[in-house]
């Protein structure tokens, strides 16, 4: 999908921002399918009740060894094919990860390396499966507001399946691989990322954590027979949380854009698993036809989630220009965003 880019003259800080959209989609998962039967053979849960309780039939795992920064670059290499000459008009490039390649210098510099490219800022965002929407918003905020006329890449990218217990039929049923990526660039007045609503509840840190591995708690050998090298999440309170929160955080960005849920064509939400999304569309009372799942077929793919989604439903019906958009999820943290862009 490409987009043709309006002229961009020069302008002073005093100039109304550049309205900034996306132009172009990519993405990226592994072959590798690890089906319901393979998450039976590893917890003992009965296929059935894996699909029954998440809705979520076979997600992929990338090969051991894979880079997060591998499968991010894919995904952009994808969002940059057939636009010749952005690549060399990067303003800034930046990975939504909770998964880096090491823990310096950031995933996006390999990434960057990876393109070909230099010079062009490149760094990470951690809002784990909030990540995409923060980046989103740093990047537009940048190019409308000290880049006139530049492009920016922004890639959702993470690698789950090595920190999943695989004894755990609670998280390893529920998580894959994967990344998605967007090229924003101007758009024509009306268009492009109209409104934007963050938010970060850090009383509820311990809800979602892989406590080892940074200063807090080193990755000993003690940490590793404790298991606190693994992934942990607490179900229940997560989902009261997003079901409390997305609907504020939509609601709060539709304001901002002077729009109403009545408005928008299409809701791209965090796939975190197919029951909960579809809880949060009963919860924002919105026809499920306007809610895409990506859910049973590739799980809940963390920070890449939301671009993976919004890539795959643009290849099963193309955007139409105009048509109002609202991409939303919640991560851990606990943390929550919205972000409502007009399709150009």
């Amino acid at each position: 999908m490409t987009a043709a880019d309006p002229d961009v003259k020069g302008r002073t800080s005093m100039d109304k921002p550049q309205p900034i959209g996306i132009v172009s989609l990519g993405s990226y998962v592994p072959p590798h399918v690890i089906d319901n039967a393979q998450i039976s053979a590893w917890t003992g849960a009965e296929p059935e009740w894996i699909l029954e309780r998440t809705g979520i039939r076979e997600r992929h795992y990338a090969a051991p060894g894979t880079r997060t920064s591998q499968l991010a670059h894919q995904a952009a290499a994808a969002a940059l094919r057939g636009r010749t000459g952005v690549a060399s008009d990067l303003g800034v490039l930046v990975v939504a990860t909770s998964t880096p390649d090491q823990p310096q210098p950031s995933t996006a510099v390999f990434v960057q390396h990876a393109l070909g490219l230099t010079t062009v800022p490149a760094f990470d965002v951690n809002a784990v499966c909030s990540g995409f929407l923060y980046a989103l918003t740093v990047t537009e905020s940048m190019l409308a507001h000290r880049m006139s006329g530049r492009h920016g890449l922004v890639i959702g990218a993470d690698i789950y399946s090595p920190m999943l217990d695989r004894g755990d039929r609670r998280t390893v049923s529920l998580f894959g691989d994967g990344a998605g990526a967007v090229l924003l660039g101007p758009v024509p007045e009306g268009y492009g990322v109209r409104g934007v609503e963050l938010q970060t509840h850090s009383e509820y840190h311990e809800l979602v954590q892989v406590v080892a591995g940074g200063t807090r708690q080193p990755l000993d050998a003690v940490a590793r027979e404790s298991g606190e090298h693994l992934f942990r999440m607490r179900g229940r309170p997560v989902r009261d949380y997003a079901l409390r929160t997305l609907p504020k955080v939509i609601s709060a960005a539709l304001d901002q854009a002077g729009l109403g849920l009545h408005d928008v064509g299409r809701f791209i939400l965090h796939q975190a698993n197919t029951r909960l999304v579809e809880a949060c569309t009963t919860e924002l009372g919105v026809d499920p036809a306007r809610v895409p799942l990506t859910a049973p077929l590739l799980g809940n793919t963390a920070a890449a989630s939301i671009p993976l989604t919004l890539h795959s439903e643009h290849l099963r019906r193309h955007f139409a220009r105009g048509e109002h958009l609202v991409l939303a999820g919640v991560g851990g943290g606990m943390t929550a965003g919205a972000v409502v862009l007009t399709w150009y």
